[in-house]
């Protein structure tokens, strides 16, 4: 067979794959849909807190403490992540030991999550005494973003065309200006890109969690942080994943329902997020566009 041949299988073969991907992703948040219809579009399961009782049970406490986690992580991987990646690209050393850091990074991303909800309880919660709180998870997913967001940095730097870096230093612009006045408006669309991928994996973890502490039933909310910031943050929490397991492992038909509907929102939540990063990833490119 001849190149061209070669190429229209492979094309072939990767639309296959998408298509099956596509397939089973739509399956599995249809089922959701019909499993957990009833409570889906019950605006009590939106308001109530969990309960022994099935039908008056709520994630009113797990979607409010899954939005409170969600953004300190959020907050700390960018904040370390980000800062981490230029330094690295541009400031660091390029030789050996830049090299072992790189690849020690690199291979982050692909540890387990449970590792990150060990080291997260013995020093965040032991070493540090921030308890099982809403601050100790937002750090400890925050971890397991980090090393995604490095790499996605570091990636978009080196993307950008080496005329536009020419150009910065041929008009005197500095190290620093060039990196913070061309480099990384430039690049804050691949960068988004993988705070997006990160997203999408912490949102739905539960080990890391359970290793620190989340609660499985509570009913109550943290104060909002307008009022009470440092009460918010060591608050005890839950998230929609432990709720969800909690009602999976109840032998009642009702209590898998509820887990099917709150599946099925946990999605819907993944997916504004992600929407939220697309747009602002959409915005950046069509202002710095090269």
């Amino acid at each position: 067979m001849n190149y061209k041949t070669w190429e229209r299988l492979f094309n072939c073969l990767g639309i296959f794959l998408v298509v099956f991907v596509l397939i089973f992703l739509f399956s599995i948040t249809l089922k959701l849909f019909i499993d957990g219809f009833h409570r889906i579009f019950d605006f009590k399961f939106y308001t109530s807190y969990p309960s022994r009782f099935p039908n008056e049970a709520g994630i009113l406490s797990s979607w409010v403490g899954t939005l409170y986690v969600m953004a300190g992580a959020i907050f700390w991987s960018i904040f370390l992540g980000v800062p981490a990646g230029i330094y690295l690209e541009e400031f660091g050393a390029k030789g050996k030991i830049a090299k072992i850091i790189e690849a020690n990074i690199t291979n982050l991303s692909a540890v387990p999550s449970i590792v990150y909800g060990l080291l997260a309880l013995g020093i965040f919660v032991y070493r540090f005494n921030f308890g099982e709180s809403i601050l100790t998870a937002g750090l400890t997913l925050g971890l397991l973003m980090l090393p995604v967001i490095v790499v996605a940095t570091r990636e978009s730097l080196r993307r950008i065309p080496r005329a536009i870096r020419e150009g910065a230093y041929a008009l005197g612009a500095t190290n620093y200006e060039l990196v913070f006045h061309h480099l990384l408006p430039y690049s804050v669309g691949g960068i988004l890109t993988g705070v997006i991928i990160a997203i999408s994996r912490a949102i739905g973890e539960t080990a890391p969690l359970l290793t620190i502490g989340a609660l499985t039933f509570i009913a109550f909310l943290p104060p909002p942080p307008w009022e009470d910031f440092i009460g918010m943050l060591k608050s005890p929490f839950t998230v929609l994943p432990i709720q969800i397991f909690n009602w999976v492992s109840r032998p009642q038909e009702a209590f898998h329902k509820n887990a099917a509907a709150g599946g099925f929102i946990l999605l819907v939540l993944c997916l504004l997020l992600n929407s939220a990063s697309y747009y602002l990833r959409y915005k950046v490119r069509t202002k710095y566009h090269w």
